[in-house]
């Protein structure tokens, strides 16, 4: 007995709703302000925050379009295979972060686009609450946690200034983490998550770096990417 795809709903066109498409854009633009209100408070990647957080909105948005045009037509959902199948998207990602918070963009998109409003609202607070107490919970533990970003000057900048560098902030940081380091022919620069026992250790640090080198350029910055000094 021959199958036919109308069982399974493959055959048939949904109906489109303008009045759908712009409430689900409606609650979308929502779910994606809070989404980058989030991702800028909480996230702690230090490069393109302000360049993706401007880009979630973008996402959630077309996401919905995408998938309310798509779902009314067969045909059109066979055409968006191949059209994607061109597209390469050259952005890199570079933290594991930024890839997290760009899918959850695409699934609230996805949710409200095929009309599952209730459940798609109720999953991204759940997902962005869960989020922030995780966020909170690793602030806790780890004390007091700054970026420090360094831009050394020099004829010879080297691995010796940075092993230099290393080892004046290990003499007053509970931890380090080298995260980006940058040279050029007479520039070098470097970013790392400090783990501090208080602010007072900040002043300390400043002072022996610009007495190593004279011509360093230091910023402090707090996780929510805010200068500090």
């Amino acid at each position: 007995m021959p199958i036919e795809l109308e069982q399974f709903g493959a055959g048939v066109n949904a109906p489109f709703s303008l009045t759908e498409l712009l409430l689900s854009l409606l609650i979308g633009l929502i779910l994606s302000l809070a989404l980058r209100w989030h991702f800028l408070r909480f996230g702690s990647t230090l490069s393109n925050r302000d360049a993706l957080s401007d880009v979630l909105p973008f996402v959630l948005l077309t996401t919905i379009l995408i998938i309310t045009v798509v779902k009314s037509s067969l045909a059109l959902s066979l055409g968006l295979v191949g059209a994607l199948s061109i597209v390469r998207f050259r952005t890199p990602i570079k933290e594991p972060e930024e890839l997290a918070y760009l899918f959850i963009a695409i699934a609230l998109g996805l949710g409200l686009g095929a009309n599952q409003v209730t459940a798609t609202v109720a999953a991204g607070i759940f997902i962005l609450a869960v989020m922030t107490l995780i966020k909170r919970f690793n602030t806790r533990n780890l004390g007091k946690n700054l970026y420090l970003s360094v831009t050394l000057t020099s004829t010879q900048p080297g691995k010796s200034q940075l092993d230099t560098i290393s080892d004046l902030i290990g003499r007053h940081a509970v931890s380090s983490d080298l995260r980006r380091f940058d040279e050029s022919a007479n520039v070098l620069a470097a970013t790392f998550l400090l783990d501090i026992p208080s602010t007072r250790t900040l002043t300390n640090l400043s002072n022996e770096l610009r007495s190593a080198f004279p011509n360093i350029d230091i910023a402090f910055l707090d996780q929510n990417g805010m200068p500090g000094i």
